[in-house]
């Protein structure tokens, strides 16, 4: 297994914007804006025609510049790992699938793939930087004002300004192992946040912990990192992998992190910010609303509150930010990528899913197409309850459709037409109810209870039909290549000569908007 991503990977978030800026990805703008309201509506028009990065200069009440739409298109993604196509993505899930999951090498193929990895995660160590660039500036607690970070609200009745791409780090009381995670923070004076994450999450059990003990929990915010380290992040790798581990892993070097000035955590040392504080366990304050990806505005509920007492920053930083919302955005182009990341590893756990897909209209989440090689009646529900348990990123997955390895699961037609042919809604349907909701989720009647849902849209085989299934129609593979040899010849040369391969229902929304482009 070859090592990818090392030579392209940027390292920091500048390098980064550099990168964007040579590839004509990267727009200054430079006339005066609003961090309310206007960032991010600017930022949503730019967003949903596919445009480049921003850079906004000259931000009303601050000296800070902001960037938004970072990773707002796939090649942007790719390009931050160190990649240029998002194929090469898949390799990455294939690492983590043999770590994820260790089994005994089979020949000599996977005794070298195995060697390889391991090798890899000895070069992806962390690395100690004695010169940060983050502590170039450092502000002790009683300067503190948070309100001299642009941060930006983006939606009319959103509570605060809030922090949304920063790593927050704790670390567990008990055995010192880190947790890095993306939570969105609220801004609630002048020194104070609160920050808002589930309770499965790796920051939600470290305070579980530190309560426990009876002390406060450490907390670290990076903002404005190597957009690499975000990726990492929001991986699904496994418990024991720290995501410095698995950054390093995958830019072929370890990250390189220091230690904060006034707590015990690391944090990277190319941060653009940096946030040193703690929570007092039981302090909490409201938080919300705020407009969230499923298209609404959250509610409002109590979470953990973080005193800062110190923030270093590099000199003439830039703050680093998103915006949720209704797809598509940025969030969502994260999400195609870890969709496929994760490919592999569910290969690994469930060897009979082919392929899977989470459509970014299903908010990337909501709504799976797995295939399958069928083999035996139930196997298609079998391997819709395998999914819901393969990791906790599916968990909250509500509907699960699965088709024959011969449908593509990223093309709406042949999608619907396994539906709508192979279907019979008294069999075929399988309801499962009061299973954990996502909490953000108001369809359900009771807040996190809900049911979820599998489709089997499989060819049925007996028992599970007592009939004669019918012969799919298909022509020979020969005369579709020579019929592939010859369409120059017959004059069809200004046609397309191969079906569209989109992702589900995003092929009609590209072509709604190149029609919009054109008038």
């Amino acid at each position: 297994m070859r090592a990818i991503g090392s030579k392209q990977a940027s390292g920091d978030l500048r390098k980064f914007l550099k990168v964007l800026e040579e590839r004509g990805q990267l727009k200054r703008i430079k006339a005066k804006v609003n961090p309310d309201l206007e960032i991010a509506a600017i930022s949503d028009r730019v967003l949903a025609s596919g445009g480049p990065a921003l850079l906004f200069e000259n931000v009303i009440g601050s000296e800070i510049p902001v960037v938004t739409n970072l990773l707002g298109t796939m090649e942007r993604v790719v390009w931050s790992m160190g990649l240029e196509s998002e194929e090469q993505l898949e390799d990455l899930g294939a690492k983590l699938a043999l770590l994820q999951q260790p089994s005994p090498p089979k020949g000599i193929r996977e005794t070298y793939n195995f060697a390889n990895v391991f090798w890899d995660l000895i070069k992806a160590r962390p690395d100690r930087d004695l010169t940060p660039p983050c502590h170039q500036i450092i502000i002790e607690e009683k300067e503190i004002d948070l309100y001299k970070l642009p941060l930006i609200r983006p939606w009319p009745k959103d509570a605060e300004g809030v922090i949304t791409l920063g790593l927050v780090i704790t670390k567990d009381p008990e055995n010192g192992v880190p947790n890095v995670g993306v939570y969105r923070l609220q801004r609630q004076s002048s020194k104070t946040m609160t920050v808002h994450w589930l309770s499965v999450r790796g920051g939600a059990r470290h305070l579980r912990k530190a309560a426990a003990m009876g002390k406060p929990l450490e907390v670290a915010v990076a903002v404005g990192v190597d957009p690499l380290l975000i990726m990492a992040a929001a991986t699904p790798i496994p418990v024991q992998l720290s995501e410095w581990l698995f950054a390093g892993l995958y830019a072929g070097k370890g990250v390189r992190l220091t230690k904060c000035k006034t707590i015990d955590l690391l944090v990277p040392s190319h941060s653009e910010f940096v946030l040193e504080g703690t929570i007092t366990p039981g302090e909490e304050m409201k938080d919300g609303p705020f407009g969230d990806h499923m298209g609404f505005y959250g509610g409002v509920e109590k979470s953990p509150l973080i005193r800062f007492n110190c923030i270093t920053h590099r000199k003439k930083p830039t703050l680093l930010c998103t915006f949720s919302g209704r797809p598509p955005k940025e969030e969502a182009m994260l999400a195609i990528a870890l969709n496929r990341i994760y490919t592999p590893i569910l290969r690994k756990q469930i060897p009979e899913i082919k392929d899977f897909f989470l459509p970014m209209e299903a908010l990337s989440y909501k709504l799976a197409i797995i295939s399958i090689d069928k083999a035996y009646p139930g196997q298609a529900k079998s391997a819709a309850m395998a999914f819901w348990s393969a990791l906790p990123q599916f968990t909250y997955t509500k509907f699960v459709i699965v088709v024959d390895s011969t449908i593509n699961v990223r093309d709406p037609r042949q999608v619907i037409w396994a539906i709508a042919s192979q279907v019979d809604p008294q069999r075929d349907v399988m309801v499962i109810k009061n299973t954990p909701f996502d909490s953000l989720d108001f369809a359900s009647e009771n807040i996190g209870l809900g049911g979820r849902m599998a489709i089997d849209a499989t060819t049925k085989i007996s028992p599970e039909t007592k009939h004669e299934w019918g012969e799919a129609l298909s022509r020979p593979n020969e005369l579709d290549a020579s019929i592939d040899d010859r369409w120059e010849e017959l004059g069809l040369g200004d046609i397309d000569n191969n079906d569209p391969d989109p992702r589900l229902f995003g092929y009609v929304m590209e072509q709604l908007m190149r029609y919009r482009k054109s008038k």
